[in-house]
């Protein structure tokens, strides 16, 4: 979908749809006052019939309204509220643009510039406008026979004050690259496991590069991560008949002397938990377990559109957990990257292995910042629901930044702590580590693991089990999250 930024009188435009808001008890915004007062008070007409009432989400089609040149205005609901909260402006869109969705016309007028967003400016407001009508229009019906219905609806005008023209263009703009890095993300995924395993995802990552000039990919392979004594990645995969693959995507937007950001992204394409294994229920959830990857993926492919003016390094943890003969067992000790040692006490706790030497190997790109993303533990679903990620990290200015962004971009994650006494739950009477810290706060033992690993840089862990995807039923699929919140990191730190 094309979304377009105009300063006009909405009244005057020429469309299918013109969208405006009514409050409840019937009230009239200052832009809806003046499009009812050019079609001679068809639209109060309207409201005292008692068709609508205002109510947050509630919709009216109106059609050939004589004195404006829309040919049906779209009523919509925003509810009591003189200032609407994030998650009331995505209810109210998302209803206007499911009935936008099933209309004929090819194009839509939104003249919503009157509704008052707590803590949003006219920038703030049209991100979230834009991000939720482009993630839902949203399909995958890649294996289906009988695909979607192709939707009229192909280009979308946003309504503004002259003095927001500008903030509104930038807004759209960085919004439709987010939208673009979230389909993305989504995409990859909802494939299946048989096809989206660890050398699929490295073609991905080398048909971005060949795209983009500014952007170089290596790839390592078992050998090479031999080589690095990459002890617990390998660990991991060795159980599956898919090699394992880290990948690496340079983007050069900055100066060559600026420090690069760093994105980890755990990339287990399935998880059976290996010898440990996991229960069949829901089992096929598990190839969502690369959602980290996919989300770093997605970033990638928002800062590529919009070229911002920094350097990233993304590094992808990509291998398949299976049980074999020649899988990891409980009790395996292995060295890792590091050189520090790991006993193995479930193989069900397999990302924190791969993201280890990962993060040791970001240490030679020197970077401002690491930020580690991965479907981590179940227990950071437990505390705290698919609505938040989880945040941990060692600096205290990082973490303040990404939740910063995360506020901003309605992409909200939520700090625990990683206290000393957490660190002890690791000891192991054989190995440095061990991999696992007991079933109290699994989540956050997790994160203290990978602070081991952690130590030469700033570093932040999102733990995105509960945000990632959504489980069960026929809205099963990946949300692109936490696509939103790095992108606006990344955004806050290039001022574009």
């Amino acid at each position: 979908m094309e979304f377009l930024a105009k300063s006009a009188r909405p009244e005057t435009l020429k469309t299918a749809t013109l969208v405006i808001a009514v409050g409840e008890g019937r009230k009239l915004g200052e832009t809806a006052t003046a499009v009812d007062n050019a079609c001679s008070g068809a639209i109060s007409a309207l409201l005292k019939r008692g068709d609508l009432a205002g109510k947050l989400g509630q919709t009216l089609l109106a059609h050939n309204l004589a004195g404006l040149k829309a040919e049906r205005v779209l009523l919509v609901g925003s509810g009591k509220d003189a200032e609407l909260s994030d998650r009331q402006l995505r209810k109210l869109i998302g209803a206007a643009h499911a009935v936008l969705k099933g209309l004929g016309g090819g194009d839509a007028v939104l003249a919503l510039q009157d509704l008052a967003v707590k803590g949003r400016d006219a920038y703030g407001k049209t991100r979230l406008i834009v991000e939720t009508l482009a993630d839902g229009d949203y399909q995958f019906d890649r294996f289906k026979s009988q695909k979607a219905e192709p939707r009229a609806l192909k280009k979308l005008t946003l309504s503004c004050d002259k003095a927001d023209l500008a903030d509104v263009e930038r807004a759209a703009r960085h919004a439709q690259a987010i939208a673009a890095g979230m389909a993305f993300t989504k995409d990859l995924g909802n494939l299946p496991p048989n096809l989206c395993h660890p050398s699929y995802l490295a073609e991905e990552a080398r048909g971005l590069a060949k795209a983009h000039k500014n952007l170089k990919v290596e790839v390592l392979d078992e050998k090479k991560l031999k080589e690095l004594g990459a002890g617990a990645f390998l660990a991991v995969a060795q159980g599956s008949e898919q090699p394992p693959r880290m990948i690496v995507l340079n983007y050069q937007g900055g100066k060559k002397t600026d420090k690069p950001f760093v994105l980890v992204g755990k990339g287990i394409t399935f998880d059976t938990g290996g010898i440990s294994i996991k229960p069949a229920a829901g089992m096929d959830e598990m190839k969502y377990d690369m959602c980290g990857a996919a989300s770093v993926f997605g970033t990638l492919k928002a800062v590529l559109e919009l070229q911002l003016p920094i350097n990233l390094v993304c590094l992808l943890a990509c291998a398949e957990n299976m049980p074999s003969g020649r899988a990891t067992r409980p009790g395996d000790i292995v060295t890792s990257m590091s050189g520090q040692t790991v006993e193995i006490l479930n193989t069900d706790a397999e990302g924190r292995l791969v993201l280890c030497d990962t993060l040791t190997y970001a240490e030679r790109f020197k970077p401002q910042a690491v930020i580690d993303i991965a479907t981590l533990t179940g227990a950071c679903i437990v505390a705290l629901g698919g609505n938040t990620s989880g945040l941990m990290g060692n600096d205290d200015e990082l973490i303040q930044q990404l939740l910063a962004a995360g506020q901003s971009a309605d992409d909200r994650a939520w700090q625990l702590p990683l206290f000393d006494e957490y660190q002890e739950q690791l000891d192991s009477p054989f190995a440095d580590i061990a991999n696992i810290g007991g079933p109290k706060a699994g989540t956050i033992t997790a994160g203290c693991f990978l602070s081991r690993f952690a130590k030469k840089y700033h570093w932040a862990h999102l733990d995105i089990a509960g945000t990632a995807w959504i489980s069960g039923g026929k809205e099963k699929g990946a949300t692109g999250r936490p696509v939103p919140l790095l992108t606006q990191y990344l955004l806050d730190r290039s001022q574009a």
